[in-house]
């Protein structure tokens, strides 16, 4: 047996790791990770431990799926077979290279050729055991002869600059003259190749750490001399090692995997006006966002950018209340009221996640946080009872946690945020008008969504919701549990309250809440938070911790003489401060209030040769700081940013490197105080509603309208067949919900003619792409398989604004605002 847990990494940057399963050989983990992919990456990489208490956790063996391949496994069940690890296959990292061939005649009169290599710089490699000293040895190899050279070590870089010239003879056969012709004979070219290979100069007695090679024929050069193109970095080839990859085991993923290309917001212009419509349309079956759940094969995929669109222009509240009364009205039965995945469900859903965060942590996180630390034993499943154990201690101990969750949920109803009042409002309208001799179906309807689909989930898997830093352990994870399903009860005011648990122990647990004052506590919580026209008191003066974790910091240089090294400290933020300290729990060694943050920028990888660096800049220096991943240090820049937006005097210009050695890296200016060099970037909004990128929900939203066109077209035809025959409808047109054929089709007409717009921009783009694209480049090296055609035919995920002047024909002003930057979702 086992004890496993996975990674998920880019390339070999982990970014998550799941919690371990002990003792099992086919452990299950079902647990989600979302992230946005803030750099270019080659690889998605799941990588499986056995974890070792004593040693390092080794290896057991690891999934590498290809960027190009990800679409080939979007949002699908796989099982894949996983493959071994070695250094030999640990290859990231691209090396900038130029070949050149030059005649020498020697005194004999003989004519050779002189082979000049020149390493000009490496890019992306990766960093082994927490250090990069890379250097590279360059070969000239063919079938008789091997001749090699090495470059200097470069220290503590990831991205060493070389720019080395190495000279190798290639001796041509005593029958070329003086005035021969330069064409090399084909078969020396084919035996003939220039090999590097990248490596990490280490101090341990095990040698030096393979990065990765590339081999270039010769051949090349008959094409031009010099010869010059970027290259990928390959594993080595080993073909000694005949290993099976099923003697692994294989490893069950589904990945979900999206790039948009975003245009500037012109673009989107008559596609986003159509969407946020979708309210004020009658009846709202026949709009255009109520047609994208339709034609989408899952409720949730429409949901998400259709929420964060209309969220973002203030219009999801009118449209929930639409499309949810629209809903209540072909309910039949009170008892299954928002019981499905609709859209509704999904769309109130997504509402939550985004406005009701912070409204989750400050009601459960304080206990939540008690519960994972106290560990009492709360088993009250007589079956699961340990031998010490006492079944009524453990069910005392049970009821205390569900009173004291129960109570701050049932008093937090003050602290609710205005869009979900709003919502539940009208859920709570449109159930009692609908089902009027149901005096319960008020209060069902919105405890259906705020413990149903809010409370209880972030009780359950508190690690999902940001609530704990971690996996609960196992004994934890129980009590979680048990905690969970009587709240679920409790707040669901279902009739038979002991019909409701399937074990006999969870019905004899809940006789300890059968009492009138708990349903009179939730119907009170729900009325308060369901409430028209209810506004927020002024905030609570008690600070918020947002976010919390460690970090490496590097020491501020406050006393006047001594090192300023680099120290790792459990970093804390709330809404009155940044602090960090020597251990969570200790007093703060520095606070910073918000109001001193003046900026929160990425700090450029050469001013320490670290990666994953930023920088919290205040009035007298810069807060240095080193997070675990990129993925971390993004979620990090973007919660300062957000909490200190609204500040006075933030800057609106920073310096993106280090002052070192009397002067600033990235201008040379001499005074640690000079103005910076470089406008700041423009963050996040403070407000969450403004905190979505529109354009890009907009995009999304097309893509989908996109992928499911043939369904659109389908649903046209639905239309059509209502609107002439007033019969039985065919089977295929009924899993459409059509009010009004003629408002619905009018309105798929111009979605379709939207999206055509849309599409054919981006066929535009993409010529145009091609055009310029250079295989070999920086941007394109050579070594995957489908370079040139997938490159260009690619949607990054790039904020694009036009750089050319606007045509005579009115061609839309681009700007480019983050260049290159690929950004995608997990």
């Amino acid at each position: 047996m086992r004890d496993c847990y996975c990674t998920v990494n880019l390339d070999q940057e982990e970014v998550f790791r799941t919690k371990i399963v002990e003792k099992s050989l086919c452990p299950f983990y079902g647990e989600d990770f979302y992230c946005e992919i803030p750099r270019s990456f080659r690889h998605l990489s799941f990588y499986v431990f056995d974890r070792d208490v004593f040693r390092r956790d080794s290896i057991i063996g690891k999934v590498a799926i290809r960027k190009e391949d990800l679409p080939k496994y979007h949002n699908r069940d796989t099982w894949f077979q996983l493959q071994h690890v070695d250094a030999d296959s640990e290859v990231q990292g691209k090396v900038h290279l130029e070949l050149r061939l030059s005649e020498v005649i020697t005194d004999s009169g003989i004519v050779c050729h002189k082979l000049a290599t020149r390493i000009l710089e490496c890019q992306g490699l990766p960093i082994v055991n927490g250090q990069c000293d890379p250097y590279a040895t360059v070969t000239l190899a063919g079938p008789y002869r091997s001749e090699a050279k090495k470059t200097k070590v470069k220290k503590k870089t990831n991205n060493p600059q070389f720019d080395e010239v190495f000279y190798f003879e290639v001796t041509r056969p005593c029958s070329y003259s003086r005035k021969s012709h330069f064409d090399f004979e084909e078969e020396d070219v084919d035996k003939l190749e220039i090999r590097v290979d990248l490596w990490n100069a280490s101090n341990l007695k095990f040698g030096d750490e393979f990065l990765g090679e590339l081999r270039i024929p010769l051949k090349v050069l008959r094409q031009c001399s010099p010869y010059e193109a970027w290259y990928f970095l390959q594993p080595r080839d080993n073909g000694s090692k005949s290993l099976k990859p099923g003697d692994l085991g294989s490893l069950r993923l589904n990945v979900v995997y999206t790039e948009d290309h975003v245009f500037s917001s012109d673009y989107y212009g008559p596609l986003r006006d159509l969407l946020l419509r979708s309210a004020d349309v009658e009846p709202v079956s026949a709009s255009a966002a109520h047609i994208l759940g339709e034609v989408c094969r899952e409720k949730q995929e429409a949901a998400v950018p259709l929420v964060r669109l209309l969220l973002h222009y203030g219009r999801v509240v009118p449209f929930i209340c639409a499309i949810a009364s629209a809903e209540v009205r072909r309910t039949q039965d009170p008892n299954t009221i928002f019981r499905g995945n609709s859209l509704t469900s999904k769309c109130i859903d997504e509402t939550m996640k985004l406005a009701g965060m912070q409204y989750l942590h400050d009601t459960l996180k304080p206990t939540i946080e008690e519960i994972c630390q106290s560990h009492k034993s709360c088993e009250i499943d007589p079956v699961r009872l340990k031998e010490h154990e006492s079944l009524e201690s453990n069910m005392e101990n049970l009821r205390q946690y569900v009173d004291r969750i129960f109570n701050v949920i049932t008093k937090s109803g003050v602290s609710c945020p205005t869009v979900m009042c709003d919502i539940f409002f009208s859920l709570r309208e449109a159930a009692a008008k609908r089902f009027q001799d149901d005096l319960d179906v008020r209060y069902t309807a919105v405890s259906s969504f705020i413990f149903l689909r809010f409370f209880a989930p972030a009780i359950l898997s508190p690690n999902l919701f940001q609530l704990t830093p971690h996996h609960t352990d196992p004994q934890t994870s129980r009590t979680l549990t048990l905690v969970s399903k009587t709240i679920q009860t409790l707040g669901s005011l279902s009739k038979s309250k002991s019909a409701s648990f399937k074990e006999s122990y969870m019905a004899a647990f809940y006789e300890f809440f059968n009492e009138q004052k708990y349903a009179d506590a939730v119907k009170n919580f729900l009325d308060l938070i369901s409430s028209s026209g209810r506004r927020d008191p002024k905030s609570v003066q008690q600070p918020i911790l947002l976010k919390e974790g460690f970090m490496i910091k590097r020491a501020q240089g406050r006393k006047r003489f001594g090192m300023k090294n680099f120290k790792k400290r459990w970093f804390r933020l709330t809404n009155h401060e940044f602090t960090y300290q020597k251990n969570k729990g200790d007093p703060p060694l520095c606070s910073i209030p918000i109001e001193n943050i003046l900026a929160v920028e990425t700090l450029e990888e050469e001013s320490f040769k670290m990666k994953n660096m930023f920088q919290v800049i205040q009035p007298e220096r810069a807060l240095y700081i080193q997070a675990n991943n990129c993925v971390e240090a993004k979620a990090w820049i973007d919660i300062l940013t957000k909490v200190s937006q609204c500040n006075q005097k933030r800057l609106t210009v920073y310096h993106p490197s280090a002052y070192l050695n009397g002067h600033w890296l990235c201008c040379r200016a001499s005074s640690d105080t000079a103005t910076g060099c470089t406008p700041c970037t423009g963050g996040l909004p403070a407000n969450i509603q403004l905190d979505i990128d529109g354009d890009r929900e907009t995009e999304r939203i097309s893509s989908l309208f996109s992928l499911y066109m043939s369904r659109l077209e389908k649903m046209q035809e639905a239309c059509g067949s209502r609107s002439v025959y007033d019969g039985p409808e065919q089977e295929e047109y009924s899993t459409f919900i059509i009010d009004d054929p003629q408002e619905t089709y009018k309105t798929l007409r111009q979605v379709i003619a939207g999206v055509g717009a849309l599409e054919q921009e981006h066929a535009q783009y993409k010529r145009d792409k091609f055009k310029k694209t250079k295989y070999g480049s920086q941007e394109h090296p050579i070594g995957d398989k489908t370079p040139l055609l997938h490159a260009c035919a690619h949607r990054d995920l790039t904020r694009l604004h036009p750089l050319l002047p606007a045509s005579p024909q009115g061609a839309p002003h681009w700007r480019q605002e983050l260049p290159e930057l690929h950004q995608a979702a997990i």
